[in-house]
């Protein structure tokens, strides 16, 4: 018997935005399809299926990672956050509320991926985490448009609504008290 005719499926339970879920799944399901094609989560995106574009972003225990790159058979212990989680259209999120004020989606392609990248972004630079212009402690108390560029860089945009998207960023951090 080959390796692709072997058995693996594997049953996992998965949270995702305060819910669990039983699956059975083939043990190879990336993070992504689980959310897309299991449990019909669409606000996260496949974009490259390679961990270069950052439109299948969400929350892990509050880190920002690639849903792409990684198995969902990983993830039994962990809290998934997804841009459904984040806020409803009729209660959203303050994040998301500034990239509709500031205008920082074209198609909305990116959209979900950019504000869960955002999300944990932030964390990432309240709590210290260097970046290519500097620790935190060399830069100023609130966050940056340059810092926020730097720290995004890993998320791309077809439409290239990035002035927009770092506006939003910015608004969100220095409005929404993200940054303290």
């Amino acid at each position: 018997m080959s390796w692709i005719e072997a058995d693996s499926g594997a049953a996992l339970t998965l949270s995702v935005n305060g819910t669990r879920h039983n699956l059975e799944l083939d043990a190879r399901v990336t993070l992504l399809d689980a959310l897309r094609e299991h449990l019909q989560l669409t606000g996260t995106k496949k974009g490259c299926d390679h961990g270069q574009c950052g439109a299948c972003t969400v929350l892990v225990n509050g880190r920002r990672i690639n849903s792409c790159l990684s198995l969902a058979v990983m993830h039994q212990a962990d809290e998934i956050t997804t841009i459904e989680g984040l806020g409803t259209p009729e209660n959203l999120h303050p994040l998301q509320a500034a990239f509709v004020a500031k205008d920082g989606f074209q198609c909305g392609y990116c959209t979900s991926g950019q504000i869960c990248s955002a999300i944990g972004m932030l964390e990432e630079w309240r709590e210290g985490w260097p970046s290519h212009l500097g620790d935190r402690a060399e830069v100023a108390s609130a966050i940056g448009a340059a810092e926020i560029r730097e720290r995004m860089s890993g998320n791309l945009c077809r439409c290239a609504a990035y002035p927009r998207i770092v506006e939003a960023i910015e608004h969100y951090a220095t409005h929404e008290g993200a940054d303290t």
